[in-house]
This record gives C-alpha cells, structure tokens and sequence, in this order.
C-alpha cells in the first residue's frame, strides 16, 4: 500500500491542470484568503489545495530542469 505523501504526489501531478492554471488557481487561492472573512473549515480546504498545488508547480519545475539538462548534455557529448 503507498503512503499518504505517494498517494497524494500521483493524485496532485495527474496532468489534468497546466502549470499555468495551477498559478492561476493558487493566486485566486491567496486573493480570497487575503480579501474576505474565511471560515475555518474553508480555510483548511483551501491552504490543502494550495499545498497540492505547489507541489505540483515544484514536480513540473524539476521535471522541466531535468529535460533541459539532458538536452544540455546531449548537445556537449555533440560538440565533443
């Protein structure tokens, strides 16, 4: 059985929502949290799905830092 942490990393990075939107929802997240009277179980909610949401953003980042390493290292091995 995965961990809680697994379990939600592969539920988080499903590819169902661009990198894009998940700034997008996360700004809408911190404006409503920042501009209106939050009850507590809504704030819960919401500091969750932000947590998964800059999860996601990290997991898209690294990724794309890998793939730009490899083409990186491809074009050095071409220049040598």
């Amino acid at each position: 059985m995965m961990s809680p942490h697994e379990r939600r990393s592969t539920t988080v990075d499903d590819g169902s929502i661009g990198y894009r939107d998940a700034i997008e929802e996360l700004d809408a997240i911190l404006a409503s949290i920042e501009s209106t009277d939050v009850d507590i179980d809504e704030l819960s909610a919401k500091v969750q799905r932000a947590q998964q949401l800059i999860e996601l953003c990290a997991n898209r980042i690294a990724k794309a830092q890998d793939e730009v390493a490899k083409v990186i290292d491809q074009l050095e091995e071409g220049d040598g």
